[in-house]
């Protein structure tokens, strides 16, 4: 055949293919979601192989682990008794609360870990929403802001590096970052959920935080997260929620679920020039365990193609449960 041009030229040794590679997956790109509760010891989460709740006195280990890994970020998710959850969600601003008391012992045994914390009401709520259910079911946006920039403020106090508003109500992003700069938090950073989906994919996070809607008494609770969570359906919202949160202070923007969504990924990489982080959630994981274990795939090729994924569609940063293995396979070459 007479062809000028043989695209399969540079793909002909491994040399080759590594000289003209156009992305690249490295530990500092990951982010290591962690799950904590106030019991003596690590739970498994059963819709999660390999991941667990961690114990207080074991966190510091695996984080420890994580940075000998490479891994620069954790990012912290609580279980909270149910005794302490509320209408209102109060407990998440307790200086004295699981959240505020794990960053205090982590910054004090890895002071240079970044610590992540997630900015929402469902753990801490009797009813299971990201924000405070009226009477009459409706979450309420305005009160739930105000909430949530105490619990900002909480997390802030107590050293946390960025703080991640997960709720997605309307104006939260400026209310927190107004909040934070009062008082003094004007190097804490945002790294917002920007365009959070209310997606199928969630199911084993709800199962290992216990914090799927439920119902209480006879008010009447929504039984999705629909009505502010945003419609699979839609593309060109995220790039109005991208905005406004670029707008209200925002310093890095992230899309949630991530596999299923790397279109929306690929949008707003090019619509913004903030960092973009991407979340391989809990259901994207599962999958992948669940497939591995029946040897239908192979879990390590699987897990590095994946992230790859999500860097080649335009995230700087991977927030994923696979941390620490794609870590120790990205070390072992």
């Amino acid at each position: 055949m007479d062809l000028l041009h043989r695209p399969r030229r540079l793909r002909r040794t491994p040399a080759l293919r590594s000289l003209v590679r156009q992305t690249s997956l490295q530990a500092t790109d990951l982010i290591y979601p962690l799950f904590v509760h106030e019991g003596a010891r690590n739970e498994p989460i059963a819709s999660m192989p390999g991941c667990q709740r961690w114990c207080l006195d074991a966190l510091g280990d695996e984080v420890g682990r994580a940075w000998d890994l490479g891994i620069r970020c954790v990012v912290l998710f609580p279980k909270v008794a149910d005794g302490l959850k509320s209408d209102d969600g109060a407990e998440c601003f307790n200086e004295g609360g699981l959240i505020p008391r794990t960053i205090r012992r982590l910054k004090a045994e890895h002071p240079d870990m970044v610590i992540m914390t997630d900015v929402a009401l469902d753990p801490y709520s009797s009813d299971g929403h990201d924000g405070i259910v009226s009477p009459h079911g409706v979450v309420l946006n305005d009160e739930t802001v105000e909430i949530l920039c105490q619990q900002a403020l909480a997390q802030a106090r107590s050293g946390a590096d960025l703080v991640g508003p997960s709720d997605m109500m309307d104006g939260r992003v400026e209310a927190i970052r107004t909040t934070l700069d009062d008082h003094g938090f004007t190097d804490v950073g945002i790294i917002s959920y920007t365009a959070k989906y209310s997606s199928a994919y969630y199911g084993p996070f709800r199962d290992a935080l216990d914090s799927a809607p439920r119902t209480s008494g006879d008010k009447p609770i929504p039984t999705n997260k629909d009505t502010y969570q945003m419609d699979p359906a839609n593309s060109r919202e995220a790039l109005i929620e991208a905005d406004l949160d670029e707008e209200e202070g925002a310093d890095i923007l992230m899309v949630k679920p991530g596999l299923a969504y790397l279109d929306i990924v690929a949008k707003l990489r090019k619509g913004s020039t903030l960092p973009i982080a991407a979340y391989n959630v809990s259901g994207e994981y599962a999958m992948v365990k669940a497939a591995a274990e029946r040897g239908w795939i192979e879990e390590r090729r699987v897990v590095l193609e994946t992230l790859l994924c999500f860097r080649r569609a335009g995230a700087d940063l991977i927030l994923t449960y696979h941390a620490p293995d794609a870590a120790r396979w990205l070390q072992e070459g």
